[in-house]
């Protein structure tokens, strides 16, 4: 099978490849943003017409913290759109039976959601803190349902909780929000700081999935054969902020206290997904224990050091 991963060097993307190469039946292609550049169709289209892959994994992804994606809105929305106008216009031109993944967060559904069931995903708008990258991923949800009512592109979407592990980015303000609280409170320590402040009152409740949770899901995608209506990959099981800030300062040894800013923007107060039709496709997978993650992921950060 000749797959294409989109978004290779990102944190998803590089333990893709790690747990794709072991299987020697694939060819992956994993190009560079230095080669592919996903934003200039010239780039994707040749890319995609020298390839003609089977399974196109679209990983490539312009986010950030909350922060960062309201600041750069207008750049979030456009850049996260355009390259999946760019894929599916080259898919459609070079290579129609080509199957698309590609992962979107659950902070698409409305805001104030608490159990997020699928078949409410698109009936609100989204949290405010979130508009732009939220409502790009929307976006290219109608994008894959309007290449395959015309031209049959196939596609697996797929929604998946707040994301941590090994392999994400070293910058607090770019990371996934869980690795960014471990960065700082491993700083935090180096320092002798007395106090570590978590970012927001530390009361809303989010599901976490762990990175290899994540990658599993996407391979067993290759298995589905189009299902442009995004399914949650849920545990429906949440930690608050504040629950998961303690356990970080158990396992880094952090001895100051956690302290609270409340002049940062919380978000939604609750985000735990629906597992009921996730259940249905992958009644035995199991999902990694939530303390041993946040062990893995302390261990590699701390390696960075």
């Amino acid at each position: 099978m000749r797959i294409l991963i989109l978004g290779g060097n990102g944190f998803i993307g590089k333990n893709l490849i790690a747990t794709l190469s072991v299987n020697t039946e694939h060819s992956l292609y994993c190009p560079t943003k230095d080669h592919v550049d996903i934003l200039k169709y010239e780039d994707i289209s040749c890319c995609i017409n020298d390839i003609r892959p089977d399974v196109i994994f679209n990983l490539a992804s312009h986010g950030g913290s909350l922060h960062y994606v309201s600041e750069y809105a207008g750049d979030v929305y456009y850049d996260n759109v355009s390259m999946a106008l760019n894929i599916y216009r080259a898919v459609q031109t070079f290579c129609p039976n080509s199957k698309i993944i590609q992962p979107f967060s659950n902070c698409s559904y409305p805001g104030m959601s608490a159990i997020q069931k699928e078949d409410e995903w698109l009936s609100g708008t989204v949290h405010p803190s979130i508009f732009s990258f939220a409502n790009a991923k929307r976006a290219i949800y109608y994008l894959s349902q309007c290449y395959y009512n015309q031209y049959k592109i196939k596609t697996v979407n797929m929604l998946f909780a707040n994301t941590y592990g090994p392999g994400d980015s070293d910058d607090p303000n770019k990371t996934h929000a869980l690795n960014g609280m471990i960065i700082r409170m491993l700083q935090a320590k180096k320092d002798n700081k007395t106090e570590f402040v978590v970012w927001g009152t530390g009361e809303p409740i989010r599901e976490w999935t762990y990175v290899d949770n994540f990658v599993e899901a996407l391979t067993l995608a290759m298995d589905i054969d189009h299902m442009e209506y995004p399914m949650n990959i849920s545990q429906r099981k949440g930690h608050s902020i504040a629950e998961s800030a303690s356990m970080i300062k158990e396992v880094c040894g952090f001895e100051g206290d956690i302290v609270f800013d409340t002049s940062y923007t919380d978000g939604d107060p609750i985000k735990i997904m629906d597992d009921e039709l996730f259940n249905k496709h992958f009644p035995n997978f199991t999902f990694y224990d939530h303390k041993q993650g946040i062990e893995n992921t302390v261990s590699y950060y701390k390696s960075r050091q």
